[in-house]
């Protein structure tokens, strides 16, 4: 018996391990897909941005985030404190992993809610006011609203967002929306790009530098969404979770492909050509818009709620320029708007939660965030500045904020 129960405690935490590696590596398909959709002048920036964020993300999560998320501030939770009952590093729930385990797989996800907000200020904030607010996100906002869901605690005391039938298995709205919350913030205090929007309401469009990049990075945020859905299993070591963790694989895959098929299908009807960033957005809609529930829908469903998501991020984009909303890489739609989908649809499928704790859930989570970043940007704002000045813009923010240029060869900040 104890043989058995040390066999798959071991199995859980190492499968629970891989996962997490999985959902960092999309740390980087995050950096490919925002250096691809940016003007060759802003890549190296965007690429600083990127791998700064993770580790204030790692790191802030450790010394704060983790025990605000999960133990009510208990500060024997963090710094150095993870490691279970002590003598053995065992968990004392017998039917559960390594606690350690639990920690790496919450910060990677962490890390990926700031990222989304690292896309749509692309190009004209500058870099360390940029990374003086992944401190408090990723240290205090994103965990405050962790607590209240994941965590199972009171939203300030006042209701639990479990027992008003409110369920997101993955992260939809917890990880994706409150990362688009932040942005939206972000993004209002900041402003446009210049001359993306013209006087008279006309939209210029300013296309990527490498979209051969900004492929491969939605197919490693496609592969590495594996780890993201299927690691929320949380174990694999009985054949009840293995089935689990099967469909979870299976469904995320269909919602991807339903995405994509469906937002290039809509961007032929509306621009009459294939594009191919609508494609590549598409397919991460799907993954967003299936991450709140891969484990209940038949893969037929999860193929139509892909698409749904695929369908409502083109509209998204499109209704974002229309109201000067500048998102360079369409992060705000595809993990905010989508996310909201996500949350909408898990109670067709799961009779486990209702749709009056889906949107209030939503709500706390997207208002929180929201109002929360928005003092933040603004505190930045006055304090230190959050935008480069027009001639740094003009000229990239490569060189004003990080002195090297990604194409040295081939561009020139000043062209």
């Amino acid at each position: 018996m104890e043989i058995t129960f040390e066999l798959g405690y071991a199995l859980d935490t190492f499968y629970f391990l891989i996962c997490g590696a999985l959902v960092m590596w999309m740390a980087a398909g995050f950096a490919m897909l925002e250096a691809g959709l940016v003007r060759s002048k802003n890549t190296t920036e965007i690429l600083t941005k990127n791998v700064a964020l993770y580790a204030i993300a790692c790191t802030m999560y450790m010394v704060c985030g983790y025990g605000i998320m999960y133990g009510g501030g208990d500060w024997s939770l963090f710094l150095g404190g993870i490691t279970g009952d002590g003598a053995t590093g065992v968990a004392e729930d017998p039917a559960t992993y390594a606690p350690s385990a639990d920690f790496f797989f919450q910060v990677v996800f962490v890390a990926t809610a700031m990222s989304i907000v690292s896309g749509a200020v692309a190009e004209r904030m500058k870099l360390w006011a940029f990374l003086a607010f992944a401190i408090v996100m990723t240290g205090f906002i994103y965990p405050m609203e962790g607590a209240w869901t994941w965590g199972g605690e009171a939203v300030f005391g006042l209701y639990t967002l479990g027992d008003l039938g409110f369920s997101d298995f993955a992260g939809s709205g917890i990880v994706h929306m409150a990362g688009a919350a932040a942005a939206l913030a972000g993004v209002l205090v900041l402003g446009a790009r210049k001359g993306k929007y013209t006087a008279d309401g006309k939209v210029n469009a300013i296309p990527g530098a490498n979209l051969p990049l900004a492929t491969l990075g939605t197919f490693i945020l496609w592969m590495g969404w594996f780890g993201f859905n299927g690691g929320s299993v949380l174990a694999t070591a009985s054949v009840e979770s293995a089935n689990s963790v099967a469909v979870v694989f299976m469904n995320t895959n269909a919602a991807a492909a339903g995405g994509a098929i469906a937002a290039l299908v809509l961007a032929r009807l509306m621009f009459g050509k294939a594009d191919l960033t609508m494609a590549l957005n598409g397919a991460l809609a799907g993954l967003v818009a299936i991450t709140a529930e891969p484990s209940t829908p038949t893969p037929l469903l999860a193929t139509l709620f892909g698409a749904l998501g695929g369908i409502l991020v083109v509209f998204s984009i499109v209704g974002l320029d229309k109201l000067k909303i500048d998102d360079p890489v369409g992060a705000i739609s595809v993990h905010g708007t989508v996310g909201l989908l996500g949350l909408i649809l898990v109670p067709f499928t799961n009779d486990g939660a209702s749709m009056s704790g889906q949107l209030i859930g939503a709500a706390t989570i997207f208002g929180w965030v929201f109002v929360t970043s928005l003092i933040v940007w603004i505190a930045l704002k006055a304090v230190m500045g959050i935008r480069v000045s027009e001639e740094e813009e003009f000229e990239g923010v490569d060189m004003s904020e990080c002195g090297l240029e990604a194409y040295p060869d081939f561009t020139s900040g000043r062209s």
